[in-house]
Parts: structure tokens; C-alpha cells; sequence
């Protein structure tokens, strides 16, 4: 299987599905994600966080991410695509992208569940990264 880019981020359970890897701080037991690295990473334990939530919002992104890895595809390439905050439930609402075989199936408060896409960054590298996608199209 490709790895997955940012393992720090999201990982896989040992029966090989993704989750977002959560961070809960030790003294009030409040959730972040992504998990603090670093220094901080201390003052934090490490949680596997929801894989299904609902849409909180969205919108279609037609510029290229500025960070590594999501950088992406060469200008020639670009497609625009979703991006969305997802409320996962009673934890914490979380910023993804969006897949959906038909933008009709984005609508705020759908339930949506996480999965992996193959991506190749600016590098030429392939990998794998979170998205999260409408439960309708299970």
C-alpha cells in the first residue's frame, strides 16, 4: 500500500482504516487536531479521532494549497476542488478536503466518513491523504 504523507495526521488501525490522529491535553483534556509536535507534543496524548461526521461548510477551492504536501499536481494540471470543516461528533470540527462523485451530495449537514486518495505532490511523490466523503456514496 502507498504511505500515507503526513502520519502525524492521519493513520491506520490495525485493520488497515484511516483516522485522524487527534491530540487530548493532559491538563483539561481538551481536543486539537492535528496533534502538537515538538516540544509541546509532550503536554499531549495521542487519540484517534471520529471517522464519520456531518458537513459543517463548504466551499470549491480554485487555487493550489501553499503547504507541502497538499501542494499537489503543476499549474497545467489543476483541477479546483472542496474543501470543508467536518464536525466530528462531540470531539471537535476539523478542515478537509472534499470528494464527492456529484457536488449535489455536499450539503451542509450530511453525514460524511473519512478515506484516502492517492495524490502526487509537486515532488512526484506518491502518497496518500485524508479526505472525507459523503456516507450516500458508500
Amino acid at each position: 500500500m502507498t504511505a500515507v504523507f503526513d502520519d502525524n495526521m492521519v493513520a491506520l488501525d490495525s485493520r488497515g482504516f484511516p483516522y485522524l490522529v487527534g491530540a487530548r491535553r493532559k491538563s483539561d483534556g481538551r481536543l486539537f487536531y492535528p496533534a502538537p509536535t515538538g516540544r509541546e507534543a509532550a503536554n499531549y496524548e495521542n487519540v484517534e479521532l471520529a471517522r464519520e461526521g456531518k458537513l459543517w461548510t463548504y466551499t470549491l477551492q480554485r487555487f493550489h494549497p501553499k503547504s507541502p504536501p497538499y501542494t499537489g499536481v503543476t499549474d497545467g494540471e489543476f483541477e479546483p476542488f472542496y474543501v470543508g470543516y467536518v464536525e466530528l461528533p462531540n470531539e471537535l470540527i476539523v478542515e478537509s478536503r472534499l470528494l464527492a462523485k456529484s457536488p449535489e451530495n455536499l450539503r451542509i449537514g450530511a453525514p460524511m466518513y473519512l478515506a484516502l486518495q492517492l495524490f502526487k505532490s509537486l515532488a512526484g511523490r506518491d502518497g496518500m491523504i485524508s479526505v472525507f466523503r459523503p456516507c450516500a456514496e458508500q
